[in-house]
């Protein structure tokens, strides 16, 4: 199955609350999207895999993606690898994006930027024809690199190098972000304090969308960070 968007994240969420809105707003316009997790998110304070595992399906559902997929790769321990890179390689090629979103290129947790470079260096690897992978014929034509390499912004504010406006996406954002219930707050008490276990955090998510937004002249927005830059054929383009 070949898409328009393959949105990569550490954990099980790291999309929705990275990138969410803007991959709402693709599927709303006709774009095909679809998501892989790297780990499962074991490590986590709060909630089982078994949980987590169900909220991230709901997720995926609130967003609409055409398919969700787990590299169960070890949480907090996974590395940036010839066996990852192969995993993500042969995901890659099966699915030929033109367009991926992966995590943070720096972050509060060790996973995120982590991330972000096995995806990234996997993104450039997949274009190389003597790579062989299990999942592909062994072919000129199955290496595939997609066009362009985005990094959502999480803990840190990291100025992005683009922002999209997702004005009227933000609630589906939010819905899809609160699927993984067992992870945010709640108001009865029952999450073990985390980092991201507060109202705050849930408020910061709408407030750094209103934020970016601000900056574009829009009412809600998704910032991201680039690997080389997004061309135009026209300048009136950006308009």
């Amino acid at each position: 199955m070949k898409i328009d968007v393959l949105a990569f994240g550490a954990h099980p969420d790291d999309v929705e609350l990275g990138c969410g809105a803007t991959i709402a707003k693709l599927i709303s316009n006709g774009k095909s999207a679809g998501i892989i997790d790297l780990t499962k998110g074991e490590l986590g304070t709060n909630g089982t895999v078994e949980i987590r595992m169900k909220e991230a399906s709901n997720a995926a559902s609130i967003l609409g993606v055409k398919f969700r997929k787990n590299l169960n790769l070890k949480d907090a321990f996974f590395e940036n690898n010839h066996i990852n890179q192969i995993k993500v390689i042969e995901l890659l090629r099966l699915h030929q994006p033109d367009i991926v979103i992966c995590n943070a290129v720096d972050d509060r947790h060790i996973d995120h930027p982590r991330a972000a470079k096995l995806v990234s260096d996997s993104c450039f690897l997949s274009g190389l024809k003597k790579i062989e992978t299990s999942v592909e014929p062994k072919t000129f034509q199955s290496v595939w690199r997609p066009k362009l390499v985005y990094h959502y912004i999480q803990w840190i504010d990291i100025k992005p190098d683009v922002i999209v406006d997702v004005s009227g996406f933000l609630d589906k954002k939010m819905e899809a972000v609160k699927a993984f219930s067992s992870q945010f707050y709640s108001p009865d008490g029952s999450r073990e304090l985390t980092p991201i276990s507060s109202q705050n955090f849930l408020d910061n998510i709408r407030y750094r969308a209103l934020n970016f937004g601000r900056l574009i002249g829009v009412e809600e927005a998704e910032g991201f960070t680039c690997e080389r830059y997004p061309a135009v054929d026209n300048i009136t383009d950006l308009i």
